[in-house]
């Protein structure tokens, strides 16, 4: 017979996961604002980052993006739920959310955006045709996701950018 845990060592036992929260700011061209970080040149990413201790992921994703663009957003729906497994690396499992952050055209973006330039060197408006080519592959998938949840005001689950009812792998 098994004893049964106090609350405290049950919870430390249970896996550990993190959690951050995305924008999906896009234009009538269906091209999403990408930025590029500074600790990682050879990828881009959409605005957004971890949950601090405490945080709902709306609020997270309020909060990146002033931090990382000053902009003051107010996020639409939930168009993704992206679950990344643990990485080889030693990365805990991740939930991340992506919220439409409305719409921008380029000459907002130009008059807007002020990048925070300890964390992020460039942003730039892209289109399908170029995220595969500028995004980890996960990532890149995660976005076309959120393209098709735009165009049929749907919301995607996702299991590491991949529909798990269908998956293409």
């Amino acid at each position: 017979m098994s004893r049964v845990l106090p609350p405290t060592e049950y919870y430390a036992s249970l896996p550990k996961s993190i959690t951050g929260a995305g924008a999906i700011l896009h234009d009538e061209h269906g091209r999403f604002l990408l930025v590029r970080p500074n600790y990682r040149s050879d990828t881009w990413e959409i605005p957004g980052g971890g949950l601090e201790h405490g945080e709902y992921p709306w609020q997270a994703v309020c909060r990146e993006v002033k931090e990382e663009l000053d902009l003051e957003l107010t996020p639409g729906r939930l168009l993704a739920l992206d679950w990344v497994p643990p990485q080889p690396d030693g990365r805990p499992a991740l939930a991340n959310f992506l919220f439409d952050g409305g719409y921008i055209t380029q000459d907002d973006a130009d008059k807007r955006l002020s990048l925070q330039t300890d964390e992020l060197s460039e942003w730039r408006l892209a289109g399908p045709e170029q995220w595969n080519k500028l995004m980890a592959p996960h990532m890149a998938r995660r976005l076309h996701a959120c393209a098709d949840a735009l165009r049929t005001k749907s919301t995607a689950y996702l299991h590491h950018g991949w529909d798990p009812a269908n998956p293409a792998h």
